[in-house]
């Protein structure tokens, strides 16, 4: 049974798997295991880790002699690696980092250091892979620390050079971006910087010199668990360390808002009294820049996910809902002129944002401010922007900025000659595209402005 609801991204790891079953995920231990997790079991080890939040939670359903079946704690919705700003992963390699030392410290090691282990939970970053550990072996080095490299340090050192874009790269390197590449990318300077040019551009020199070792003679060296544990306090000083120093369009969006202080007050006033009429408890909020307009909702929502194309205004976010230990916050990067695909093999283990948000299906959408960037930077229709949040939207709660708001007008001027093709950016053919995917609740003029705010139902909501 388990095998037959076996998930897609789930082939790879011989120990185990998990599963779907009627909706909820679960994870089956193969006997190859077995040692392996009654150890950590018995050791305890599992629980400090939870205890310490590091480690997802969760609970043996049952033990047989051919498998044993666990229910971690479920996750609503996950971001992947390539979704991440700066800062959310800089965390997610810390993490790593943390954990890889503790096992070393209670006799275990970490046999694969994939960021796809690692996912944003409750306002944290979390480790989500049970089966990732394996028993220390005296004098051996980190099975894992080539992968560690190629998903965690390596992409952020490229970042931190090459810009937070670079970070995306992990859509196409499933596998971590190759260490020959990250050498052949990084600027010449620092290959004279002793700790980069060891644990980057010689390891790219030694992967060229193993891939020739067609008879596999190469033979592992030795290393104390001393010097393991050195390089790991090494890579968590230094990343740790880490900064990103890149000015962005929208960073600090709410300092160039061309609207004055009370149509801001009004705008807030009217999505908290409209997310006050519904029992809301999941909403995401498109281009939410840093999640103000979301934290100044008077209603205690389970999850709210704001998203943004803007890595400035995410890891903003990320430091905010961090200092505030705000548990129903999930900031994360998205580009709403193309969202995640399905990707890996058979297009089947990692799932598209449009089939993640589905299956969360939040109760509220918020599109504020962003319509505009979609029509004219995008040159996306209204009638397929509209398709788009209702394939997915129970209410939708949109922002229009009229054609003589300052930031339309900015857009309009950068199309040159073609400017009258963008004819079509209408108050009145907005509402004429929407209105055949959504129902009107309620429309609202913020005073003081050229915005107009709309309160939607979906036309297919009784479908859902």
């Amino acid at each position: 049974m388990t095998i037959n609801n076996r998930h897609s991204s789930s082939f790879r790891d011989p120990s185990g798997f998990i599963f779907d079953d009627h909706g909820v995920i679960k994870r089956s231990i193969s006997p190859l295991y077995f040692d392996q997790y009654r150890a950590l079991k018995d050791s305890h080890f599992f629980k400090k880790l939870q205890d310490a939040g590091l480690l997802i939670h969760h609970k043996e359903l049952s033990s047989s002699n051919t498998e044993i079946i666990i229910e971690p704690e479920q996750i609503p919705f996950f971001t992947y690696p390539f979704e991440w700003s700066f800062d959310m992963y800089k965390e997610a390699a810390l993490l790593t980092l943390k954990i890889q030392k503790f096992a070393l410290e209670h006799g275990f090691s970490l046999k694969d250091a994939s960021s796809f282990n690692v996912t944003f939970h409750q306002g944290r970053m979390v480790f989500i892979d049970t089966l990732s550990f394996d028993f220390y072996q005296e004098n051996t080095p980190w099975r894992a620390y080539k992968q560690f490299v190629s998903h965690f340090f390596g992409p952020l050192v490229l970042a931190k050079y090459c810009g937070a874009e670079s970070l995306k790269f992990m859509n196409t390197f499933m596998e971590g971006i190759p260490v020959k590449m990250l050498s052949s990318m990084l600027p010449y300077k620092t290959k004279l910087n002793p700790f980069l040019y060891t644990n980057i551009h010689l390891l790219a020199k030694y992967e060229d010199k193993h891939n020739e070792d067609y008879k596999g003679k190469h033979k592992v060296g030795q290393l104390s668990k001393k010097a393991q544990l050195n390089i790991i306090r090494s890579l968590y000083d230094y990343i740790k360390k880490l900064s990103l120093k890149e000015s962005s369009e929208w960073g600090n969006y709410y300092d160039k808002t061309n609207y004055a202080s009370k149509a801001f007050d009004q705008k807030s006033e009217i999505i908290d009294y409209w997310v006050q009429q519904l029992n809301v408890k999941t909403l995401i909020d498109i281009g939410g820049n840093d999640g103000t307009f979301v934290r100044k909702i008077n209603q205690n929502l389970e999850l709210t996910l704001v998203c943004d194309v803007d890595n400035n205004a995410v890891d903003a976010n990320f430091r905010y809902t961090k200092k505030n230990n705000d548990a129903s916050m999930l900031p994360f990067m998205f580009d709403v002129l193309n969202p995640s695909a399905n990707i890996g093999f058979n297009n089947k283990e990692r799932d598209s944002f449009l089939k993640r948000i589905k299956s969360l299906a939040p109760d509220v959408t918020m599109a504020l401010a962003v319509i505009h960037h979609m029509s004219l930077s995008g040159n996306i229709p209204f009638e397929m922007s509209a398709e788009f949040f209702a394939s997915f939207s129970k209410y939708l709660i949109i922002e229009f900025p009229k054609r003589k708001d300052s930031w339309v007008q900015r857009l309009l001027a950068t199309k040159g000659a073609f400017k009258d093709h963008f004819d079509f950016y209408t108050i009145e053919h907005f509402e004429d595209c929407y209105l055949k995917y959504f129902t009107l609740i309620e429309k609202k003029i913020i005073k003081d402005s050229q915005r107009v705010m709309y309160f939607f139902k979906a036309n297919t909501i009784e479908k859902s």
